[in-house]
């Protein structure tokens, strides 16, 4: 088993304070990672933890990160999409809290071979999960031209979508494009003078774009929150961290549904709609890193945490 699954808990000491309403009650990491998250929920509490992950590398290495703690955890692979189904199958009715982190972990952005990374030379590949079928190679090489340019554009936000998914288009009909930084090189070359000098890597929206399509990530999050509320008890805490606007975007939006109470039109006279609320916002704004971990962490500075309770 590798040891080297290194992931940073982004806001470790704000998701504690926000998700842990019960020393002794039942928590929920839909995305176990390096099991930063959930060792410190184990640590300061007697819960039982379930940790979820589609990653095997990192359920291998959360398993013996959380070893000391023996029989209070369970670890099972499973999108967090499936939250419901993970719960039935261990006759766990309602859980205290449930964390989502969004992000990537550190390990699959430094692990070449996993292809996430457009400064490590690796086959493209991008799947957190090794069994989909669907890799970074197909979308880059399969995918018709006007399809790679809609998802550099809606999943990367790029402006310059239309001229690298042409670029990528023709460089393809010459030979398949198989690795990383070949394609951080097709991308960058699309990229005008004055984009070229940003703080971030020219090829820095188009990888996160093709990496949200090949993990279907924000299709993911609605039914994972969903899951979660219907999950939670009474007074029950959810956590959601994200790390770039379409994903804070819905997690702002699938909270503020989930708060919302009757929607019938004003001019009826009485509720026929019968909806209640399930979820109340905690914070009023997303908490975000001090400025101390963004200094000691970089990688958190574009972390957002919004924080739920159970009506």
């Amino acid at each position: 088993m590798s040891t080297d699954f290194y992931h940073e808990p982004v806001m470790l000491k704000e998701v504690i304070a926000s998700l842990v309403v019960s020393k002794t009650g039942i928590y929920v990491d839909g995305t176990v990672g390096g099991a930063g998250h959930s060792y410190a929920i184990l640590k300061e509490t007697d819960a039982f933890l379930v940790g979820i992950d589609c990653d095997d590398q990192a359920l291998q290495f959360a398993e013996s990160r959380l070893a000391e703690f023996g029989s209070r955890k369970i670890l099972i692979k499973a999108n967090f999409a499936d939250l419901s189904k993970v719960l039935e199958k261990l006759n766990i009715e309602k859980v205290d809290g449930v964390l989502l982190d969004l992000g990537v972990s550190s390990h699959q952005l430094n692990t070449a071979q996993r292809g996430f990374s457009f400064s490590l030379q690796a086959p493209l590949d991008m799947r957190m999960d090794r069994s989909l079928k669907l890799s970074a190679y197909d979308i880059v090489n399969s995918f018709a031209q006007n399809e790679l340019e809609n998802i550099i554009k809606f999943y990367g936000e790029e402006k310059m979508a239309a001229r690298i998914a042409r670029t990528i288009s023709k460089k393809r009909q010459l030979s398949p494009i198989e690795t990383t930084m070949e394609l951080a090189s097709i991308v960058a070359s699309c990229m005008p003078a004055k984009l070229k000098w940003q703080k971030i890597h020219p090829a820095t929206r188009t990888f996160q774009a093709i990496r949200i399509a090949v993990n279907n990530e924000l299709d993911n999050i609605k039914p994972a929150i969903k899951a979660a509320a219907e999950a939670l008890k009474p007074g029950g805490r959810l956590c959601v961290i994200s790390f770039h606007s379409l994903e804070d975007r819905i997690v702002k939006n699938e909270f503020r549904a989930l708060a919302g109470d009757c929607v019938c039109p004003k001019d009826m006279p009485f509720c026929v709609c019968q909806k209640e609320a399930k979820l109340k916002n905690i914070n009023r704004k997303a908490l975000i890193p001090a400025a101390e971990e963004i200094e000691a962490n970089p990688r958190a500075r574009s972390a957002k945490l919004r924080v739920a309770g159970r009506v």
